[in-house]
């Protein structure tokens, strides 16, 4: 929307002090826009996604919603084999999630969850909700802590034994690694929420590898830090991609491939002295 008082574009920041959050209001304010913005988070829960949206259709000047989904709401199935590509139309197994359990399964439930019962409430109160799907993201951060999904990402780089059993685990509950640039991510929010013609879902996922394939690239470009790559018989690829072919469509382009995110990753863990 339009502030009468200063003639700017406003947007609403959801949790300004988090990762995607922090960074997406850097970018707005560059891009002119005047932003308003809670300081603390909203938990990943259906009740926290509905008092959003309901302040937004009681507030009725509010255009678009633009709401931070997860990977996690797609990929998380019992489907066997490998090549398989999932996109927008693609729903993580609720039954299997909440019935088997399987390890972090609360999370992925969660994230489904939410974002169905946001495209319900949506749907009933006509509001213009579209949902961005970002992977597992990592680059510079603004937060004075190291956020996790940083730590995830980076865990094969920095040694972390428990990270990398959490990032092995990942693959093989939602069936591959999938990484994009935050920078990219928050592009991606505002490039729907400007784009007249965009709606409904839109994933955002610039690279899909497997911990194996993954480990052999960051071992040949940091030699340095003697990254593994035996893994035994853990499965060398990835069973599925995550297919950004939508928002590609729409006219959105990644800034950052697969070696300038860990670059970047490198050089930012380096200031926070996690690696030398």
């Amino acid at each position: 929307m339009t502030s009468e008082s200063t003639g700017k574009k406003t947007a609403c920041v959801v949790g300004g002090t988090g990762f995607v959050a922090s960074l997406l209001i850097k970018q707005l304010l560059l891009k002119g826009y005047a932003v308003n913005t809670t300081n603390d988070m909203i938990k990943p829960a259906i009740k926290g996604v509905l008092n959003v949206l309901k302040a937004c259709a009681k507030a009725k000047s509010v255009k678009r919603v633009i709401l931070t989904s997860s990977a996690a709401a797609v990929s998380i199935n019992t489907l066997n084999g490998t090549g398989l590509v999932m996109d927008e139309k693609n729903w993580s197994d609720v039954e299997f999630l909440s019935t088997e359990k399987p390890p972090t399964w609360g999370y992925p439930l969660s994230k489904t969850l939410a974002e169905k019962e946001a495209w319900k409430f949506a749907q009933e109160n006509n509001i213009d909700l579209i949902t961005v799907i970002p992977c597992l993201m990592t680059g510079p951060a603004l937060t004075p802590e190291v956020p996790s999904c940083i730590g995830l990402a980076s865990s094969l780089i920095t040694g972390n034994e428990f990270l990398i059993n959490a990032i092995k685990g990942m693959q093989i509950l939602s069936g591959s690694i999938s990484i994009a640039h935050v920078e990219d991510v928050c592009r991606a929010h505002i490039f729907v929420a400007e784009k007249e013609s965009a709606s409904g879902r839109y994933i955002c996922a610039a690279v899909n590898t497997s911990v194996p394939e993954l480990a052999k690239f960051l071992n040949k470009r940091y030699p340095q830090y003697e990254i593994p790559t035996d893994f035994g018989d853990f499965p060398s690829k990835a069973k599925l991609t995550l297919s950004s072919e939508k928002l590609i469509s729409e006219g959105f382009s990644f800034k950052y491939g697969i070696e300038e995110i860990f670059d970047q990753t490198v050089e930012y863990l380096k200031t926070k002295e996690i690696l030398k």
